[in-house]
């Protein structure tokens, strides 16, 4: 893995009004953000999207941290690329309100950056992936009393690990404290037509669009 870059990789899609709300999409490992800006034409008018490139090269694509295994971030890294995106969105965000969409990879990162910090957002949607447990982020009962989540799963995903996945949702419906939407999506790793159509009613819904 090459080291992290100083500046973003953006690509925006939806309003150009600066005091729009902005949703923030994050694609999975070993993609890039061209492979999740198509998902902005399904979603809500009256947002600015902004894909975001994962800041670490790794093989074709790029990747959120270092991991231990698929759904299993290395610390240190997690940590690091949390400070770079939340310096990044610092510089963006002034004064509107901040959506989290994250798919795989990048719903585990999006999960991290709820964890640390479960009042900045005011949703985060966690699409096929799992909450980055055991990597230095308390995953206490009640740590996200009235955090806005989606989570959608894919009842045949053959790519993340199965007990993680359940941990995840197990978590996030019973014990975070989160207003929750949970969607099953019988299908595998993938966002479906019907997951992507509940996540734009869910965005809309989440600023008042």
């Amino acid at each position: 893995m090459s080291p992290m870059p100083v500046l973003p990789v953006v690509r925006l899609a939806g309003s150009q009004d600066p005091s729009s709300p902005l949703v923030v999409l994050l694609h999975g490992r070993g993609s890039d953000e061209a492979g999740i800006l198509p998902l902005a034409s399904v979603l809500p008018a009256g947002a600015t999207y902004a894909a975001l490139r994962a800041p670490i090269s790794e093989g074709g694509g790029y990747a959120w941290f270092a991991n231990r295994g698929i759904g299993r971030p290395v610390a240190g890294s997690l940590r690091e690329t949390m400070d770079w995106f939340t310096a990044w969105l610092q510089g963006v965000s002034t004064g509107r309100p901040v959506v989290l969409v994250g798919f795989s990879g990048g719903a585990a990162f999006a999960g991290g950056l709820l964890l640390d910090d479960p009042g900045r957002y005011a949703g985060t949607a966690i699409l096929y992936g799992t909450l980055p447990f055991e990597a230095g982020l308390s995953v206490e009962p009640g740590r996200l009393a009235g955090a806005k989540v989606m989570v959608a799963h894919g009842d045949t995903d053959e790519v993340m690990p199965p007990e993680l996945m359940s941990r995840t949702w197990q978590y996030l419906t019973a014990s975070s404290g989160a207003e929750v939407t949970a969607v099953r999506d019988p299908g595998g790793h993938g966002i479906s037509k019907a997951v992507a159509e509940r996540l734009g009613a869910w965005i809309a819904e989440t600023l008042g669009l």
